[in-house]
């Protein structure tokens, strides 16, 4: 394992805010014809009861020789096939463990070696002990198996029900770390405090592909998780640093929606600064979140945002309770 430095992030002002979303709606169309697939029908989508994990189907998609990605039900998981074995970033919701590792199975016959989490939500960790079963070392940073060990309580107040001793990583970093395997160089490095505080970027150097979890995504607006320790700051110098990580051939798998490029990093940077710069002076002038969400300041972005009318309040009610306690 060896240590590396993360370039520096470059800003694009707020006014090519609309060139830079359109600019990453054409990398998806881009990236999603050329990128290969086996046929398999999309997931249903969730019940008030929770998903029927018997009905998921799951989704290959060829990014290289021996780069893929599998889409089921969470967030999107990357693999690595080679001669000296498998790596597998994230691992969904555990009932899915066998239906992913068929997948696998397809792709290749080598053994499964390890597994990192990206983040500490269950639609990426909760198959972690099923893939241990099998033999898989797990890698996160110290503060995502801190969480799994002691879990945040939910929205509720009820207490966080903490992973089996299995579930939890048995390799943890805080720090850069660098795994060399089958020809490819892969670069775990943290993200401080965006979408929570255990966040990690994975690079793939040679394929220049970057996995990066749910600080980024294409389908909805962004996310922070304030119960896990998540903070606007952390998400706005966490894209900067996925930007500054980026060139023009780049490939950005986010943890959930389709693949695109530099430029849709660009355009959900954009996004949030323009968005931010809005509700500031409303949130300092003592406007109530009723009256802030009634006033719909996400209208001029919805239609341009996969999801954006079922994700626009949430992302208001995010935005609105950090800029309210001076964040």
């Amino acid at each position: 394992m060896t240590t590396m430095l993360s370039a520096s992030p470059r800003r694009a002002p707020h006014h090519r805010l609309g060139q830079a979303l359109a600019g990453a709606l054409l990398a998806l169309t881009a990236c999603n014809a050329l990128a290969q697939t086996t046929p398999a029908p999309a997931a249903p989508a969730t019940q008030a009861r929770g998903p029927d994990f018997s009905k998921v189907d799951i989704k290959t998609t060829r990014l290289a020789d021996n780069l893929y990605t599998l889409e089921g039900q969470g967030g999107t998981i990357t693999v690595l096939t080679g001669p000296e074995g498998v790596l597998v970033v994230d691992s969904q919701f555990a009932p899915l463990t066998q239906k992913l590792v068929e997948a696998i199975r397809k792709i290749t016959d080598k053994p499964l070696r390890f597994l990192i989490n990206t983040h500490v939500h269950p639609d990426h960790t909760g198959g972690n002990e099923n893939f241990a079963k099998l033999g898989v070392t797990i890698f996160s940073r110290d503060q995502l198996r801190e969480r799994l060990i002691r879990p945040a309580p939910a929205a509720d107040g009820s207490p966080g029900v903490p992973a089996p001793a299995g579930a939890l990583p048995v390799v943890t970093y805080d720090g850069p770390v660098t795994l060399h395997l089958n020809g490819e160089d892969i670069r775990l490095i943290p993200i401080r405090r965006a979408h929570t505080d255990g966040d990690t970027l994975v690079q793939f150097v040679r394929h220049d592909v970057l996995a990066v979890g749910d600080y980024f995504r294409t389908t909805g607006y962004p996310l922070v998780d304030l119960n896990n320790g998540g903070s606007l700051k952390g998400l706005l110098d966490g894209l900067g640093q996925t930007i500054g990580l980026s060139g023009k051939a780049t490939r950005i798998v986010p943890g959930h929606g389709p693949i695109t490029d530099r430029n849709g990093l660009i355009a959900q940077r954009d996004l949030l600064e323009a968005v931010r710069t809005k509700l500031a002076p409303v949130v300092a002038a003592g406007r109530s979140l009723d009256e802030v969400l009634a006033s719909r300041p996400t209208a001029e972005f919805d239609a341009q945002v996969p999801q954006g009318q079922q994700t626009s309040e949430r992302f208001v009610r995010w935005l609105y309770t950090e800029l309210k306690a001076g964040r």
